[in-house]
């Protein structure tokens, strides 16, 4: 059937919808319609047609009416408590573009607990691509203090700016100490446009969960991660942590592992 033949009627359409709300898979709603029918034929739409229609309109209408009823939800939380603090930004279709929230709660742990702050994306959102981050202090217990959560529909440079700055208001323009990060270059870049005299290390935590798919080629492999973590882990001093680096890298002849000569950020993170 030519394309410009096809066309799902405002019923099939309202059909679409309603399975779509309540989970029903795009193939069972094709075939209810196949069957409804008489057979494939007695269709002027094919199941490409369902599909493209329930990503194009479908989908993009529950981003919306997400997007507002999440933005409603940030304004509640605002008339409770007037030390919440939220910035959102919207796409042109309303979709959500970029958020960030703080209760009152974490702006007043931030005044204790915000001398280093690790900052982590590493959970993203399922249905809407949405990039989910959040910001981290350790209380004098060394349990982790939420100081704030965010999303991002991407990881440009601009965006982690709009994002670092909305954070420094919501906490005063009190930079920290020290930021903690992944191995992200554009948040990397970002963090230091916005808060130059911080001290920027990357998170030792990011680095050593890569070692087996790193490492994992090496015959050994697992003496290797296990002698790394040692290094790491228990060298306290800059001088001792290059000592035995050194040593190690040589041992298990690494020398010209680009992977690990790459990662700077252990010698730096022995340095904070």
């Amino acid at each position: 059937m030519l394309k410009q033949h096809r066309e799902l009627s405002m019923s099939i359409r309202r059909t679409i919808e309603n399975n779509e709300e309540a989970g029903i898979r795009p193939s069972k709603t094709y075939q209810s319609f196949v069957a409804a029918a008489g057979g494939h034929r007695e269709l002027n739409f094919i199941e490409k047609d369902v599909r493209n229609y329930i990503t194009r309109e479908v989908q993009n209408v529950s981003k919306q009416e997400d997007a507002k009823k999440f933005g409603k939800y940030l304004l509640r939380m605002k008339e409770t408590n007037p030390n919440f603090f939220f910035e959102l930004e919207l796409e042109e279709d309303q979709s959500i573009k970029l958020a960030f929230w703080a209760d009152a709660r974490s702006r007043a742990a931030f005044e204790y607990f915000g001398d280093v702050i690790l900052f982590d994306t590493t959970h993203n959102t399922n249905r809407y691509s949405l990039v989910c981050g959040s910001f981290v202090g350790v209380n004098h217990h060394g349990q982790s203090t939420l100081l704030g959560c965010s999303l991002m529909k991407n990881e440009e440079i601009e965006s982690f700016k709009w994002l670092f700055q909305c954070w420094l208001c919501c906490m005063g323009e009190n930079v920290p100490k020290g930021f903690l990060i992944d191995q992200c270059a554009s948040m990397k870049r970002a963090l230091e446009a916005c808060m130059p005299t911080t001290i920027h290390r990357w998170c030792i935590w990011h680095i050593m969960k890569k070692i087996p798919s790193k490492l994992n080629g090496y015959k050994g492999h697992a003496e290797i991660e296990q002698e790394m973590t040692q290094v790491v882990w228990n060298s306290h001093s800059k001088d001792s942590f290059d000592s035995n680096w050194n040593d190690f890298l040589l041992n298990f002849r690494l020398v010209d592992n680009k992977w690990l000569l790459g990662n700077v950020c252990l010698k730096s993170t022995a340095e904070v």
